[in-house]
Protein backbone atom coordinates (compact mmCIF):
# COMPACT_ATOMS: atom_id res chain seq x y z
CA UNK A 1 0.00 0.00 0.00
CA UNK A 2 1.09 3.10 -1.08
CA UNK A 3 1.87 5.93 1.62
CA UNK A 4 2.77 9.86 1.03
CA UNK A 5 3.50 11.63 3.86
CA UNK A 6 4.43 15.54 3.82
CA UNK A 7 6.08 17.45 6.88
CA UNK A 8 7.86 21.02 7.28
CA UNK A 9 4.61 23.33 7.25
CA UNK A 10 3.97 25.67 10.22
CA UNK A 11 3.93 29.36 10.81
CA UNK A 12 6.43 31.70 9.66
CA UNK A 13 6.77 35.70 9.13
CA UNK A 14 6.63 37.21 5.61
CA UNK A 15 9.42 37.58 4.06
CA UNK A 16 10.96 33.85 5.82
CA UNK A 17 11.91 30.49 4.36
CA UNK A 18 10.65 27.17 4.97
CA UNK A 19 10.97 23.82 3.38
CA UNK A 20 8.71 21.02 3.15
CA UNK A 21 9.63 17.76 2.84
CA UNK A 22 7.75 14.92 1.04
CA UNK A 23 8.38 11.08 1.51
CA UNK A 24 6.30 7.88 0.27
CA UNK A 25 6.48 4.04 1.04
CA UNK A 26 5.15 1.32 -1.03
CA UNK A 27 6.15 2.34 -4.16
CA UNK A 28 5.81 -0.23 -6.65
CA UNK A 29 4.71 2.07 -9.96
CA UNK A 30 6.81 3.55 -12.15
CA UNK A 31 6.75 7.21 -11.55
CA UNK A 32 6.64 9.70 -14.03
CA UNK A 33 6.35 12.62 -12.19
CA UNK A 34 6.05 14.22 -8.55
CA UNK A 35 4.66 17.63 -7.40
CA UNK A 36 3.80 19.96 -5.17
CA UNK A 37 0.08 21.59 -5.10
CA UNK A 38 -1.61 23.71 -2.53
CA UNK A 39 -5.22 24.50 -1.34
CA UNK A 40 -6.04 28.19 0.16
CA UNK A 41 -9.44 28.23 2.11
CA UNK A 42 -11.92 28.80 0.14
CA UNK A 43 -9.84 28.50 -3.14
CA UNK A 44 -9.63 25.85 -5.47
CA UNK A 45 -6.33 23.36 -5.55
CA UNK A 46 -3.68 24.51 -7.18
CA UNK A 47 -0.41 23.59 -9.02
CA UNK A 48 2.61 24.51 -7.34
CA UNK A 49 5.46 22.94 -8.72
CA UNK A 50 6.05 19.71 -10.31
CA UNK A 51 9.20 17.59 -11.31
CA UNK A 52 9.24 15.07 -13.91
CA UNK A 53 11.18 11.62 -14.01
CA UNK A 54 13.34 13.27 -16.76
CA UNK A 55 14.31 16.41 -14.59
CA UNK A 56 12.21 18.82 -16.51
CA UNK A 57 10.28 21.29 -13.99
CA UNK A 58 7.13 23.18 -14.11
CA UNK A 59 6.46 25.97 -11.31
CA UNK A 60 3.34 28.10 -10.97
CA UNK A 61 4.04 31.59 -12.26
CA UNK A 62 3.42 33.00 -8.39
CA UNK A 63 6.15 30.94 -7.07
CA UNK A 64 8.99 31.52 -9.57
CA UNK A 65 12.01 33.02 -8.52
CA UNK A 66 10.61 32.29 -4.67
CA UNK A 67 10.30 28.44 -4.35
CA UNK A 68 12.35 25.83 -5.50
CA UNK A 69 11.50 21.47 -6.00
CA UNK A 70 14.04 19.09 -5.80
CA UNK A 71 13.95 14.73 -5.55
CA UNK A 72 16.08 12.52 -4.36
CA UNK A 73 16.15 9.57 -6.89
CA UNK A 74 16.97 7.06 -3.60
CA UNK A 75 14.23 7.18 -1.55
CA UNK A 76 11.71 8.69 -3.97
CA UNK A 77 11.95 11.98 -1.30
CA UNK A 78 10.21 15.54 -2.86
CA UNK A 79 11.27 18.64 -1.42
CA UNK A 80 9.79 22.17 -1.91
CA UNK A 81 12.05 25.28 -0.84
CA UNK A 82 9.97 28.28 -0.29
CA UNK A 83 11.96 31.43 0.20
CA UNK A 84 11.09 34.91 0.49
CA UNK A 85 7.05 34.07 1.77
CA UNK A 86 4.53 36.09 1.54
CA UNK A 87 1.30 35.62 2.98
CA UNK A 88 -0.72 34.40 -0.14
CA UNK A 89 1.26 30.90 0.36
CA UNK A 90 -0.85 30.13 3.24
CA UNK A 91 -2.23 27.11 2.70
CA UNK A 92 -2.59 23.23 3.13
CA UNK A 93 0.32 21.99 0.79
CA UNK A 94 -0.13 18.62 -0.48
CA UNK A 95 2.82 16.62 -2.45
CA UNK A 96 1.38 14.36 -5.33
CA UNK A 97 3.54 11.07 -6.77
CA UNK A 98 2.06 10.19 -10.35
CA UNK A 99 2.97 6.87 -12.37
CA UNK A 100 1.75 3.89 -13.92
CA UNK A 101 1.22 0.84 -12.62
CA UNK A 102 1.35 -0.99 -15.97
CA UNK A 103 -0.98 0.76 -18.18
CA UNK A 104 -3.00 2.39 -15.13
CA UNK A 105 -2.38 5.45 -14.67
CA UNK A 106 -2.34 6.51 -10.62
CA UNK A 107 -1.63 9.29 -8.27
CA UNK A 108 -1.08 9.26 -4.87
CA UNK A 109 -1.44 12.45 -2.53
CA UNK A 110 -0.31 12.98 1.05
CA UNK A 111 -2.66 14.37 3.33
CA UNK A 112 -1.15 17.89 3.95
CA UNK A 113 0.90 20.13 5.84
CA UNK A 114 -0.15 23.64 6.90
CA UNK A 115 2.14 26.81 6.01
CA UNK A 116 0.65 29.88 6.92
CA UNK A 117 2.60 33.12 6.39
CA UNK A 118 1.92 36.41 8.60
CA UNK A 119 2.29 39.74 8.02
Amino acid sequence: QVQVAESGGGLVQAGGSLTLSCSASGITFRTIAMGWHRQAPGKEREMVAIINSGGGINYAESVKGRFTISRDNVDNALYLRMNSLEPGDTAVYYCNYMGYEGTRRVDYWGQGTQVIVST
